[in-house]
This record gives C-alpha cells, structure tokens and sequence, in this order.
C-alpha cells in the first residue's frame, strides 16, 4: 500500500457536482489499494471574494483577521468533500491546517511553513480513513494565530504534508491537463509537457506560470518529492516533475522548455541616485526592511556631468505602494531625486535547461521580439533563463511570437481549459 497526497484547485470543486466528481475520483484512489490524504483549495473564486468584502468593510485590513476570513473558504472545500466521500461509503475526516500540524512562522498573509507534525493525520490514515487537509493555511509557532501561506499556498502544504508523511508522490490537479510550454488560455497551440525537472519547473514557477507555486516546486525539489500535474476533468495522464524520469516517463529533450509570462509586476525607478559605494545597497536596505521581494534590477550609467544615475527595479503590484512609502521616507538618508512608478509592465521569460550549450537562444529570443515590434525596457538572465520586460499590452503577442519562433507550437489539438479564470 502507498501513500499518495493529492491536491485540488478552487476550479475542481467550484460546485457541488466538481466535488462529488473529486470524491469519486479520490474513492478510486483508495480502492487502489492506496492511503489518500487530500488538500483543498477554496471553491472556485471564493478567496478573491473574500478579498473584495474585506476591501469594501476596510481599505487596509488588519492581517491577523484577513488570515482569519479568508482560511474560510479552505474549511467550507474540506468539509464538502468530506461528506460527499461519506456519501460514496467510504470514512473521511477534514482537518483544518492547524489541526493537520503545518507550523509557521507568524508573517500574515504570506508565512513560511517551519515544521509540519502530521499526528492526527497518521492516525486517520492507520484507521483507514481519508484525511482531507485545509490547504493555504497553518499556525503561527510562537502565537499560535492562524495563518496563510499566500496565494496558490495550497499546492505548498500538499508538498509539505507529502515531505512530512514520506508519500510516494504528490498530485496537483488542476484545470488543465498538465504542464505546458505556454500558458494554453494565451498560445491555444501550447504543448504539454511529459517531464519536466524540478530546475526548469522552479525557473517557470517563479517567471509567471501559473501551474505551479515556486515555493511549492522549491520544497519538492528540497524533499526529493515527485509531482504529477494533472487534470481533475480528464483521465488523461499528466506531467510529472522530479529530478529525473521515471519508469516510461518521455522525457523532452528541446532546447527550451517554455515559455512563460507575468503581468503581475510593477517598476520602480530610483532617479538621481549619487553614483557612490553603499546608495544601492542603502535602497534594497529599505526595500529588505519593508519585507518585500524584489525581481530584476538595472542600473544606468552615471552621468558623467552630475555623477548621478537611475536604478530600476521590478517588483510585486500589491506592493508598490509600501515600497514607494518606505523609499520616500528614507530619501533623505539615501540622496535621491524623485521616483517612478510603472505598473503597466509584464515580463517574458524564455526557459530551458539546453540554452546551456546552445549558442543562438539569446539572439533567435531578440528577433522574435523585434519581429513582432515589441520594445524591452529591462533585461535579466540566468543559465536557463532570459527575462525581458515590456509593455502590458505587448505581452499576449510577444508570448505567442516567441512560442512559434523557438518551434514550441503543438501539431495536435489545440490545448484545452476545462475550467477556472486563471485569477
């Protein structure tokens, strides 16, 4: 008998025939002859209207009761499933994050998972029962408050429950049949993926691809954890990523895997910076300071007249306005002129472990762009990754131009979305 976690976004139990369609699904696992352990998202877009009641009662909610509403939605999933698995005669029991042992650190709206101590969880599992696990959330450590683990939290309890209780694979279920060389809502030709590893998944986790958290895929990675990616609307088999294949696993041997895309980030540009040891180091202090990440960074050369230059940075839209807070109130300390701000951007990313030892990536990814008349303002790469950004509105065609340039587009059926918005 293994030990199989699976996890189920907000677009397979959105309503009451997605989860009675998930119960049997998961009913089928058990009769497999497996231990299941199941973690739940919200149903459908519950948690971004939760979001939008708490903006309307207060502008800036307090983030120990924002943790508090929105674990709402994962409780309300598990307890549906719980009793639609009832249903189908088999035992269930749901467990909200802190009763299933995901410890945190006590950073609201974004914590850490420290430790996970899945007791209850095992004894469930010893006395044949399902476990079905509120994702996205756990406890803090040291105030015991309820926590969120951020958004799309949900797929990093399932691989941290996975870690802790030694399973054989972690499942991902989702609204599309796997991983995809491009998001398949944009580049209807996109072609799904069979294997991916984990450092090339990490890499389009982190530049937008929506399948998979980055944190989610860094913790596999860490525990040596196999995912499946796989759709919960089709029998259909999924991809897997892990370090290596495994058994009949096909593994793709293109110089780039995908390409991904993200319109989530904004751009701060630092003007008038002197040109002198210790000013950068003084801004991403205070971008440290106010706990937010950034991503790509440039800086001009100094002007050979004044000794001043400009740095940009890109970085979350949701926190743009506290950095530009936390910027203006040390633009003393620091010495700069004035800043802009930018949030009508998006980055594309090119990803693939072959551009390694493949000459010619970088320069055929330029021309795929300037032959589809698309400007870029920043550049970023790492040894399996180039990063642009453009403008916004640049960024469906840009995405599409690169797919077909780099001979990613499928020669099957268009992909397809069973479901979801992609919020």
């Amino acid at each position: 008998m293994g030990l199989v976690v699976q996890k189920y976004g907000g677009s397979s139990v959105a309503d009451a025939e997605g989860i009675k369609r998930v119960a049997k699904r998961i009913v089928d696992a058990k009769k497999n002859g497996n231990q299941v352990v199941v973690v739940v998202s919200a149903m459908g877009d519950t948690t971004d209207e939760l979001i939008d009641l708490a903006e309307q009662v207060s502008p800036i909610p307090a983030g120990r009761e924002f943790d508090m509403l929105l674990t709402a939605g994962e409780r309300i999933s598990m307890a549906l499933l719980a009793m639609a698995i009832k249903n189908l005669g088999h035992e269930a029991q749901s467990f909200t994050g802190s009763q299933a042992g995901v410890i945190t650190d006590s950073v609201h709206n974004k914590a850490r998972i420290i430790d996970v101590t899945p007791g209850r969880i095992r004894t469930a599992l010893d006395e044949g029962n399902i476990a079905i696990v509120a994702g996205f959330q756990g406890v803090s450590q040291d105030k015991k408050d309820i926590t969120t683990l951020g958004r799309g939290g949900s797929d990093t309890t399932a691989v941290a429950l996975a870690a802790a209780l030694d399973a054989e694979v972690c499942e991902i279920y989702t609204d599309v049949d796997g991983v995809f060389t491009a998001d398949p809502r944009v580049v209807k030709k996109a072609r799904k993926i069979d294997w991916i590893s984990f450092e090339d998944m990490l890499e389009l986790a982190a530049s937008g691809s929506k399948v998979l958290l980055h944190r989610c895929v860094e913790y596999a990675r860490r525990y040596n954890i196999p995912i499946h990616v796989r759709s919960s609307f089709s029998g259909l088999r999924g991809t897997w990523v892990s370090n290596e294949p495994q058994g009949d696993q096909k593994v793709e041997h293109a110089i780039i895997s995908g390409v991904a895309h993200d319109v989530s980030e904004a751009k701060i540009t630092v003007v008038g910076v002197p040109d002198k040891p210790g000013e950068a180091a003084a801004i991403f202090r205070t971008i440290a300071n106010a706990e937010i990440n950034i991503d790509m960074v440039v800086q001009n050369v100094s002007a050979a007249s004044t000794g001043l230059t400009d740095i940009s940075f890109t970085l979350p839209k949701a926190e743009g306005r506290k950095a530009i807070d936390a910027l203006e109130r040390n633009r003393g300390t620091i010495g700069f002129e004035s800043l802009r701000y930018d949030d009508q951007i998006a980055k594309i990313s090119l990803v693939g472990a072959g551009m390694k030892t493949n000459p010619g990536v970088t320069a055929g990814f330029f021309e795929a762009l300037s032959d589809a008349g698309v400007n870029i303002e920043l550049i970023s790469t790492s040894e399996i990754r180039i990063s642009v950004v453009t403008r916004a509105d640049d960024v469906i065609e840009a995405v599409r131009a690169v797919h077909t340039a780099f001979g990613l587009d499928s020669d099957s059926d268009e992909a397809v979305v069973y479901g979801g918005t992609g919020r």
